[in-house]
């Protein structure tokens, strides 16, 4: 794929997040996209974000646990990047800036040294971590009605949205065991769905290191001050304004966010 049609897709999915509207899945529009050019319009689309005036407070891995790739019928993680324009803490205003909003209950990493794949192992990963905290990841996606394959997800910057921390429930990693960790998710003050930390790759650990390693691959950090989203431990749940969702992490504390 060229250079001025990856800017193309690139701009035409920065319009649909800037208007709210969706797009023809990019693997219908261009059956031969791949996944390195998915990644080449992802970086354009941050480009557009960052010229607008946002900035990149972190980043995140996707499609980590069997239960969202069921759902979305996508069989490998990906990453994406967040900015500061994506994180709200309390209430989260959906309905003013997604288009077909999904929460999923996650381990967020504080990181306090820099991350540089490939090489990297959990042991480095929980050595570089200040914290990790419960978070809500609020997916969204450019693509009508969530017709995605890997490419068409991975060129919508990982279906980033939204997302909020917990940071009063900060607990130094080396003090739970993040692959038996038990999560709760709580909707409109009924319980939705349980999970597990192995449910991502084994350890939410795991995931971070996987996103070290693959962001080294295009000489991207995972760097000290960083905000790393781990990937959902639970399946993804549709919202709307009005719901209220709290995640609870057993040994870690819990996250609320209402929806407006």
């Amino acid at each position: 794929m060229n250079n001025d049609l990856i800017r193309q897709l690139g701009d035409t999915l920065y319009g649909a997040l800037t208007t709210q509207t969706t797009v023809a899945p990019l693997t219908e529009t261009h059956p031969d996209i791949t996944i390195e050019d998915a990644y080449k319009i992802s970086l354009h689309l941050l480009e557009q974000r960052l010229a607008a005036g946002e900035r990149v407070i972190g980043k995140k891995i996707g499609v980590t646990s069997a239960a969202v790739m069921d759902m979305l019928d996508v069989r490998q993680p990906d990453f994406g990047f967040m900015t500061d324009a994506m994180r709200y803490d309390g209430e989260m205003p959906i309905s003013k800036t997604l288009i077909q909003p999904r929460a999923e209950g996650e381990v967020a990493f504080l990181l306090k040294k820099t991350l540089t794949g490939p090489g990297i192992t959990n042991t480095d990963v929980v050595a570089a971590t200040e914290a990790v905290v419960p978070c809500f990841e609020v997916v969204d996606s450019r693509i009508q009605d969530w017709k995605i394959k890997i490419q068409d997800t991975v060129a919508d910057n990982a279906s980033c949205g939204l997302f909020t921390i917990n940071e009063n429930a900060a607990l130094d990693p080396r003090n739970i065991d993040l692959a038996a960790c038990e999560m709760v998710v709580i909707k409109n003050g009924q319980t939705i769905s349980t999970g597990t930390g192995a449910a991502a790759m084994g350890s939410p650990v795991t995931c971070v290191t996987w996103l070290a390693n693959t962001l080294g691959e295009y000489g991207i950090s995972l760097n000290a001050g960083d905000i790393i989203l781990s990937g959902s431990l639970v399946p993804l749940e549709p919202v709307t304004a009005g719901d209220v969702m709290t995640v609870q992490i057993k040994g870690m504390g819990e996250c609320t966010v209402r929806f407006t």
